[in-house]
């Protein structure tokens, strides 16, 4: 289990480029015009994570399985977007299927790529977008409150809930900032995720500079920077072009240019550690002679849960967890030494795992 990223920007904004280097595939088509993006594509990365390799070596597995991310490049949108202009429908119908938003910026000038608008002005175009969300979400609160207000006279719970809700929305909405800025109880969370608005969707800003830029950033990716700081959300700089002549590249020659740059990574680990971040997920490991694994779970996931991404089985018939910390596993160079210095702990179902657990289930088939 991964999770899913929407990439999206104006058009010509190198969405598409990045998206072709993230997935190594050229199923996008990055010609320079506007809407060449019509069907969103969607592509599935490795994470990569270097602690898997490790365990493996350790363990002397004989396949290697990362958990995966999956990236969807979701079509270019203009102004008027939330009206239907541009491709606004498919656009708005798109991304409410993503846990989270990569929102890519120009942050290069470039005379050969022409911008929609004739400027480059990245927090300009971060308002653009944020706009058209805001205003599709407007369009749809004022709709489900009218069709709310039958069950809410006749006093429904669970539509009551739902129209306090989307009122608390609506009013920050209407004073030009996102639903994410609402502060939600406890008791409200499951309700308000599923009223599904775009604005509640965490962001990350994508500063998308030249090859020159790609490791300090320039004028334009620090603006945005300071424009996320004060909204609380993650920044990432890549250039969109060394991504994509990278991921042409085998490891050995990639790690080469990339010093060449000035660079201690590619641009994909950054931008899945702060979608990571974002998401407030984290990974757990299963060990064996066949193959070392890794799974994507929410922070905070107890124990059955975190067997229930492996098969609904190890869930529903869930007896107790054995559990070696990451660090104890490696230091002590594997499961059986663990256990003998006492590292394996054997945990029930109210245990929370914890980021890096090498775990082993027992349950009840």
């Amino acid at each position: 289990m991964g999770f899913k990223m929407g990439i999206v920007g104006l058009p010509n904004v190198g969405k598409s480029t990045l998206f072709n280097a993230l997935t190594k595939t050229a199923a996008a088509q990055a010609a320079n015009f506007p809407f060449c993006t019509i069907e969103p594509n969607v592509g599935e990365v490795a994470v990569p994570d270097s602690r898997l390799d490790k365990l493996a070596a350790i363990a002397a597995s004989k396949q290697i399985i990362p958990t995966r991310m999956t990236f969807v490049d979701i079509a270019g949108l203009v102004k008027g977007a939330s009206k239907g202009e541009g491709l606004g429908n498919q656009f708005l119908a798109n991304i409410r299927e993503v846990d989270a938003i990569a929102h890519v910026l120009r942050c290069f000038e470039d005379g050969d790529v022409t911008h929609v608008d004739g400027r480059v002005d990245p927090v300009a175009d971060a308002e653009t977008i944020e706009t058209e969300l805001m205003l599709a979400d407007i369009d749809s609160i004022e709709k489900r409150l009218q069709g709310l207000s039958r069950k809410v006279r006749g006093g429904d719970k669970e539509a009551v809930q739902q129209e306090r809700l989307l009122k608390s929305a609506l009013s920050v909405l209407e004073e030009g900032a996102p639903a994410r800025s609402v502060a939600i109880d406890a008791e409200d969370a499951k309700a308000w995720k599923s009223l599904q608005l775009l604005t509640t969707k965490p962001i990350l800003f994508v500063c998308n500079v030249d090859e020159e830029n790609a490791s300090n950033g320039n004028a334009y990716s620090q603006k945005v920077e300071e424009m996320a700081a004060s909204q609380g959300a993650g920044t990432v700089t890549i250039s969109a072009q060394i991504e994509e002549e990278i991921s042409k590249l085998e490891e050995d020659e990639a790690q080469m240019f990339l010093s060449e740059m000035g660079l201690d990574e590619a641009g994909l680990d950054r931008l899945i550690r702060a979608g990571y971040q974002l998401l407030e997920l984290e990974t757990y490991f299963t060990v064996g002679p066949k193959e070392a694994r890794a799974w994507t779970i929410p922070q905070g996931t107890l124990a059955p849960q975190a067997a229930g991404v492996i098969h609904g089985d190890f869930e529903r018939g869930f007896i107790r967890a054995e559990t070696i910390a990451y660090d104890d596993f490696v230091t002590l160079n594997g499961e059986q030494a663990a256990k003998e210095a006492g590292k394996m702990r054997v945990e029930g179902k109210a245990y929370q795992v914890k980021d890096g657990d090498v775990l082993h289930f027992l349950f009840n088939a």
